[in-house]
């Protein structure tokens, strides 16, 4: 059988030397979902990443910002590309912005002038309640006329809120990072988690990628992990799912093979054209992308 094709739907590339990272060179460290992140401190560039997917049939990337200095917001998206002249990867990607803050219309404006950036990324921080503030969206009112999408990340708990702000803006695409953050694997925390999955999916500008499943202290395994994605994917549909690594991120769970071949045994019940959505076409119509 044909080998898929797999458009990998959120990554990230950083070098040190080039541009700043808060979290990944100052110290003290930050407290980390995985615990300890040591091992990912240190440069990843697509070599890199070729290295790590070598295994698999990757037509295509989408770069996730990785919380470079907020003080200049394009100066990862001009590196970035850089790299794309040099490599070819990544496809596309997700820029910083700071939704509430007074310049981000000119922030926007400036991401946005990059051809190959398609979506934004703010994380809303604590406490619950941030995406209803005027001054967020403000903000996000202004995605549209950019011709950008949205890249949510925030845990389950969270989702209320951020159905809220959907459907306030239906015009703007939200694509839910890293399944809801499902930490919580007891009973009560899954039923949570596939209540705000449901709410989520009841709108038709919600889709998500399945990634950053991994638990801390533990090996990603099928076994772990084969439910929430079943759950997933049962919950949204083939036609809104999309893989993605999260490397090199996860790389401190699992090395890549484990990760996205895990996805491929998990699915393989699945039809051809239904794994081909959601390893490939879905993040090419998600993301608009023009591979040639």
């Amino acid at each position: 059988m044909e080998q898929l094709k797999i458009i990998d739907a959120h990554h990230h590339f950083w070098d040190l030397s080039h541009n700043r990272y808060p979290w990944l060179q100052d110290e003290p460290l930050i407290p980390f979902r995985y615990g300890d992140y040591g091992p990912i401190r240190r440069n990843y560039l697509p070599v890199d990443f070729r290295r790590d997917n070598a295994s698999f049939k990757l037509i295509g990337s989408i770069h996730i910002e990785a919380e470079s200095d907020p003080e200049n917001p394009t100066a990862e998206t001009a590196w970035l590309g850089m790299i794309r002249e040099e490599s070819g990867l990544p496809s596309a990607c997700v820029a910083q912005a700071w939704l509430h803050h007074d310049n981000i219309e000119e922030v926007l404006a400036a991401q946005a002038a990059f051809p190959f950036v398609r979506a934004i990324r703010h994380k809303p921080p604590e406490p619950d309640g941030f995406m209803t503030s005027e001054a967020w969206r403000r903000g996000y009112a202004l995605l549209s006329k950019y011709n950008l999408s949205f890249d949510l990340q925030t845990p389950w708990t969270r989702l209320a809120e951020a159905v809220d702000l959907a459907r306030a803006f239906p015009e703007t695409q939200v694509i839910l990072n890293h399944t809801g953050l499902p930490s919580d694997r007891s009973a009560a925390g899954l039923d949570g988690w596939r209540k705000g999955m449901r709410l989520a999916a009841t709108l038709p500008n919600f889709a998500l990628k399945i990634s950053g499943i991994g638990m801390p202290g533990l090996p990603w395994t099928v076994d772990l992990n084969r439910g929430v994605v079943l759950d997933t994917i049962d919950i949204f549909g083939v036609d809104r799912c999309m893989f993605a690594s999260n490397f090199p991120v996860d790389s401190i769970i699992a090395d890549y093979t484990t990760i996205f071949g895990g996805f491929m045994e998990i699915t393989a019940g699945f039809t051809h054209s239904e794994r081909e959505k959601m390893f490939c076409d879905n993040a090419v119509r998600f993301y608009r992308l023009n591979l040639v």
